[in-house]
């Protein structure tokens, strides 16, 4: 039997190949695709042990060593009967001719990762993890976790193990006790730059140049840049232009009042700002922190 594990959720990918593994009475044989030779694969496939009558043989990034994945296309159906096989695959290439022949004969599961349009159910798989682990804590705090932390599962996992400790919880002891995540934190960075805070920008900017990875912090601003012009040009509420153009529609309306306050002209001031700053940041070796938070300056004097 074969199982692909693919996509890049990795906590639901992982429960999945515990459920696997609990099914599994022996000891599971766990390989690194990268290093797998393509000699390697009749053994690996086809190989018996000694030891037991069925083998588990679970194997992570094969897609990833190009020579072996090729060459796995003419032993796919050649697997022994004794063998269970688990590839796990974050990326998987859909287009090449091993994939094509594994999906005539293997079961695929796909796990895509949650993005910020899932935040629903996000919601909802904390609050069912919460009533497990007999966590008390009720839709407005799970609201908020979820706001301050994003949809990655392990992230919230982790969030909720430090809440449970604690005799209640509530929105202070949320921000007390939960960082922010790195989205959460750049879209109060924008904010603050649309509200002409300038000397607020220059303090989040010495802070998140600590911890965080500046062409991260870049490309989630720009996102926000695009999402903001996006509503200055419409005429359709938020929900309609979140929809358009694949954003939230919680992340949008908290940009609307924003975007139906400045002009085009001041639009165009931001765009052509972050604009300037993508340039320099791919074509000279100046300090990205500063050409990000000069973006940011220049979009709080609008608003100053």
């Amino acid at each position: 039997m074969i199982i692909i594990l693919a996509g890049e959720n990795s906590y639901e990918v992982a429960q999945a190949l515990r459920q696997i593994e609990v099914q599994f009475t022996g000891e599971a044989e766990r390989l690194d695709g990268q290093d797998i030779e393509p000699r390697q694969l009749p053994d690996i496939l086809m190989g018996g042990t000694l030891f037991s009558d069925k083998r588990l043989v679970i194997i992570k990034g094969l897609s990833d060593n190009k020579t072996s994945w090729s060459d796995l296309e003419r032993w796919v159906d050649k697997v022994s009967d004794d063998v269970d096989v688990v590839f796990i695959e974050p990326k998987l290439d859909k287009r090449t001719k091993t994939y094509k022949a594994l999906k005539k004969i293997a079961t695929i599961r796909d796990f895509p990762a949650w993005t910020e349009r899932d935040d629903g159910k996000a919601m909802q798989w904390l609050e069912q993890e919460a009533a497990k682990r007999a966590v008390a804590i009720d839709r407005k705090s799970v609201q908020q976790v979820v706001s301050r932390v994003g949809v990655d599962q392990w992230r919230l996992l982790d969030a909720l193990e430090k809440l449970s400790v604690l005799d209640n919880i509530d929105e202070g002891s949320i921000k007390e006790h939960i960082a922010t995540s790195p989205a959460e934190n750049v879209f109060n960075l924008f904010e603050s730059a649309l509200r002409g805070q300038s000397e607020t920008v220059h303090r989040m900017i010495q802070t998140l140049e600590q911890t965080d990875d500046p062409y991260m912090v870049f490309g989630l601003l720009s996102g926000q840049v695009f999402q903001l012009a996006a509503l200055s040009v419409s005429d359709q509420p938020s929900a309609v232009v979140a929809k358009d153009i694949g954003a939230h529609p919680f992340a949008l309306g908290k940009l609307s009042s924003h975007a139906s306050r400045l002009s085009r002209k001041d639009i165009r001031v931001i765009l052509d700002a972050f604009a300037e700053a993508d340039i320099a940041m791919k074509t000279t070796a100046g300090d990205s922190w500063l050409l990000i938070e000069r973006a940011l300056l220049k979009t709080a004097a609008i608003n100053s």
